[in-house]
């Protein structure tokens, strides 16, 4: 019998198993529509038309054609939402609730869809009968946050709490929680709950990482809760969240400045009278939420400095009391007293007193609120338009159109005025084709929130006479009865903002509120959010260091190499300077050092130059000088960097024996004169020969000389003479019928310019530095004081 009873229960409670498995499983909306899991929102939409189109009941008379339209209908509403689509992913609802929003006897989601009926089991948290009800009236979507409370939060603060299912310390901090939420709540604070659990993705981009937390946000920026959880810190925290200097404290010593500001910051004022010595949070919470429109102020009434402002006003001591001034600063437009002062009385009053009753027009918010586009189901809304100027001569005019304005009872039609010089794109659109010259009156009305408008000027100047005031009064009465009397059409540009900061200071408050949440996150350990910033920052100051080191250690090197040792000069094999030492520095001036070679530096230049140095030598004449040496500098720029050349010239006209008694020693002159004349420098024959454009590496040291002679590059030779006609052309060379080594004879006749001779000179330097030219080594070298000068 027993043994009955128990199969009889397993039998129950598999059929109960079953059942639960088989709801589940008989609506699947990717099995619906023929997608799969990862398929996009075109692949999804695209689907459920084809299969809408295919199911429809009116064109498919199928029996189960509706209920599969219906299916295919409730299919794609899933899908579509991103929402409801995580939320049947991970727990296969398809009703639009999470699994503790569906009522006690709900199944819970557990192990791949084996459900449990929660009643089995009893924690603080997780069901719908154990959880705050207010927090899933808050419940915050990661959606929400962005299209709604983060644009709302310009205009009053949010308290959001961050939290989880399995947040064993969130149970002591939702009594206080719900204490400070039923006394901000009503003051009109913001209230959100983001539950992890669901939510991480909000929770990531709020910088919420860890359970419980709470935060305010203000103006788009999110500020940590970081005090002990108290009703009375929570309050101050969203007071701390406000700007500073909202409400101005008012007393007899300063309220005809505080209210005579109005046409510098063309707002009303509106002043609260109370009796306690701070502001109150409804009073701040409201000077934040019409920040933009009304400037605020606050009364002491128990300050005897206030006594004044009390007995002026007339003002009731035993309820609070707030009065809206306009363009009037001895009568206010408006009063309101009431010992309850509740949001929406408060939210009423400033909102039928938001504006001046003749505003100026300063940027485009304020037009669009005063003029707005005319809608179909909307009585129309028209604007008298006054453009003037705020010299002294528009005074007499301005005050009498606000005259007019403060008179006007008609709910359709609203008064501004607009400066010319400050809105110049506007008033050049509404006076086109007319006489610009300010004041002129306009009386529009806005068709489009593309700025198309049709309007109508009044005629004549504006100088506020009382038949200016009767003309524009028939106006406006002529276009209530027939509004085509519009008969101008155009479209206005958008209005300059007169009243935005400089980027200068927009830049340093941006750094500033930069800077201080830096400094909050520092104070209060938020490592995680200060990482990539550290990060960075130590990155920059390692990358400086590191440069700063190699640069140190580069300057050293380059010192050392600075001071070569006497003993073993940095060579290559066959004893030319390391060109890897020397030739690669870049040169350090923007220009050659040339001396000349003459009897007093030919010792210290020649004789005695250090081991490893060499001296360049160019041979030119008195007549060549100039031409020589700038193409001789320009070849030889990019070796001034070496440490071991230096550069000489040598005037041929002074010493031009030198060079003969220099081959002459040479132990290779037949080498030297192979490309000579006979009768040249090293035969002795009939002429002398040219050294104009030689240049000689000379190294005192190691007694040899390297050579370089002009050679013909294939330049055209017919070009224009040089700069100086007397000696513009060097002295020609012809070279008759030379003997090749092959034996074949040829002739040619070239005349070198000048500038040409040093045409390869670049090449045979490099050569030199690398070593690889032919040396002609002297026994000794010739004393250039014993050589009789050349006259």
């Amino acid at each position: 019998m027993a043994q009955a009873t128990v199969l009889r229960s397993v039998a129950i409670l598999c059929v109960l198993l079953a059942g639960a498995l088989g709801s589940t499983a008989e609506f699947d909306p990717y099995t619906i529509l023929g997608v799969d899991r990862s398929a996009n929102q075109a692949e999804i939409k695209k689907a459920y038309k084809r299969l809408a189109k295919e199911w429809h009941p009116d064109k498919n008379k199928n029996p189960e054609a509706e209920d599969m339209f219906i299916r295919i209908t409730k299919s794609y509403e899933i899908l579509s939402s991103e929402e409801k689509r995580a939320n049947y992913d991970r727990y296969s609802q398809t009703d639009g609730t999470r699994p503790y929003e569906r009522g006690p006897h709900a199944f819970r989601h557990f192990h791949d869809g084996f459900y449990f009926d929660e009643s089995f089991f009893s924690f603080p948290f997780g069901g719908k009968g154990t959880r705050d009800a207010a927090d899933e009236k808050h419940a915050l979507h990661f959606s929400q946050y962005v299209g709604d409370v983060a644009p709302d939060s310009f205009r009053r603060p949010y308290l959001i709490k961050i939290t989880s299912d399995w947040c064993f310390s969130c149970v002591h901090v939702d009594p206080v929680w719900r204490e400070a939420v039923q006394q901000l709540e009503p003051l009109g604070v913001g209230i959100g709950v983001v539950d992890v659990s669901y939510e991480r993705r909000l929770a990531n981009h709020l910088g919420a990482h860890r359970t419980p937390s709470i935060l305010g946000v203000v103006n788009g920026k999110v500020t940590f809760f970081h005090y002990a959880v108290a009703k009375e810190h929570l309050v101050q925290f969203v007071e701390d969240l406000l700007p500073q200097r909202l409400v101005e404290k008012v007393t007899d010593r300063n309220d005809r400045d505080f209210l005579s500001t109005w046409h510098e910051i063309n707002k009303p004022h509106v002043l609260l009278f109370d009796q306690v010595p701070v502001v109150p949070l409804l009073y701040k919470l409201t000077a934040f939420a019409y920040k933009d429109y009304v400037q605020f102020g606050y009364v002491d009434q128990g300050l005897s400095e206030t006594a004044d402002l009390l007995r002026r006003y007339n003002v009731n001591t035993y309820a609070p009391t707030m009065l809206v001034f306009k363009e009037s600063a001895e009568k206010p437009a408006d009063v309101i007293q009431s010992k309850g002062m509740k949001k929406h009385i408060v939210d009423e009053f400033i909102s039928n007193n938001k504006f001046l009753l003749a505003p100026r027009l300063v940027n485009q918010k304020v037009f669009d609120e005063l003029c707005p586009v005319k809608q179909f189901h909307r009585r129309r809304k028209y604007c008298v338009l006054l453009i003037t100027g705020e010299e002294e001569t528009f005074v007499p005019g301005n005050k009498a159109f606000l005259s007019l304005a403060a008179g006007n009872s008609r709910e359709v039609v609203r008064f501004a005025y607009v400066y010319q010089w400050q809105q110049q794109p506007l008033c050049a659109a509404l006076l086109a084709g007319r006489d610009s010259t300010p004041p002129q009156v306009v009386i529009l009305e806005r068709r489009s929130e593309a700025g198309r408008v049709v309007f109508k000027p009044v005629p004549g100047v504006w100088n506020g006479s009382e038949e200016d005031k009767h003309r524009l009064l028939e106006e406006l009465d002529r276009l209530q009865k027939d509004p085509s009397v519009l008969t101008h059409d155009a479209t206005l540009p958008v209005l300059n903002n007169e009243f935005a900061s400089m980027f200068l200071i927009r830049w340093i408050h941006a750094a500033y509120d930069y800077l201080s949440e830096i400094i909050d996150d520092l104070l209060h350990n938020n490592w995680r959010e200060m990482m990539p910033l550290l990060s960075l920052i130590f990155s920059a100051l390692f990358i400086l260091f590191g440069t700063v080191v190699i640069q140190a250690f580069s300057d050293a090197g380059e010192e050392k190499q600075a001071k070569p040792k006497a003993k073993e000069p940095a060579k290559t094999e066959n004893g030319a300077p390391c060109p890897g030492s020397s030739s690669s520095r870049p040169p350090k001036k923007n220009f050659v050092e040339v001396t000349e070679l003459t009897d007093i530096t030919y010792m210290s230049n020649l004789v005695k130059l250090r081991p490893g140095h060499m001296n360049v030598v160019l041979v030119l004449t008195d007549a060549t000088k100039n031409i020589l040496l700038s193409k001789f500098a320009k070849e030889v720029y990019s070796f001034t960097g070496s440490l071991t050349l230096h550069f000489s010239f040598l005037n041929a006209d002074k010493h031009a024996e030198w060079m003969v008694a220099l081959l002459e020693h040479a132990q290779d002159a037949m080498r030297i004169d192979a490309d000579e004349e006979e009768g040249g420098a090293g035969g002795g024959a009939g002429r002398k020969a040219d050294y104009t454009g030689y240049v000689l590496a000379l190294n005192g040291h190691k007694k040899y000389l390297c050579l370089f002679k002009p050679v013909y590059t294939g330049e055209d030779t017919d070009g224009k003479p040089e700069e100086d006609a007397g000696t513009g052309r060097a002295r020609s060379a012809s070279r008759d019928e030379h003997q090749h080594r092959r034996g074949v004879a040829r002739s040619r006749s070239t005349t070198l310019q000048v500038h040409h001779k040093l045409d390869r000179l670049g090449l045979w330097m490099e050569r030199l530095m690398e070593g690889t030219l032919p040396r002609y080594y002297v026994p000794a070298w010739p004393g250039l004081d014993k050589i009789t000068v050349n006259k």
